[in-house]
């Protein structure tokens, strides 16, 4: 895994940060004072087009749904296939909860 590569203490401040949040109006409340509403919603896109890509979705049919480039797509893809893992870790989670 290349999580080290990562690792900091500024980085680590950041998701002590973001673990500290007890629900999601307070996510909206620190991501709105964070980070840019387009990069929010960059954020917010690949996470759908992982969840997309994991649950065997095609690349046409996560276009049109998320109106994501087939660069975006691609990116995640090759996360998912060669990352840490984290995209699938949080995805199936997320699966369990629904």
């Amino acid at each position: 895994m290349q999580i080290n590569k990562l690792r900091g203490k500024q980085l680590d401040q950041l998701f002590d940060a973001m673990l500290s949040l007890k629900d999601r109006d307070e996510c909206y409340q620190f991501f709105d004072d964070l980070a840019t509403m387009s990069e929010v919603q960059s954020l917010a896109q690949r996470l759908q087009v992982a969840k997309m890509l994991i649950d065997g979705s095609t690349y046409n049919s996560i276009e049109n749904e998320t109106k994501a480039s087939t660069a975006t797509i691609s990116r995640v893809r090759r996360c998912i296939n060669y990352g840490s893992d984290g995209y699938k870790l949080v995805v199936d989670r997320l699966n369990e909860n629904e």
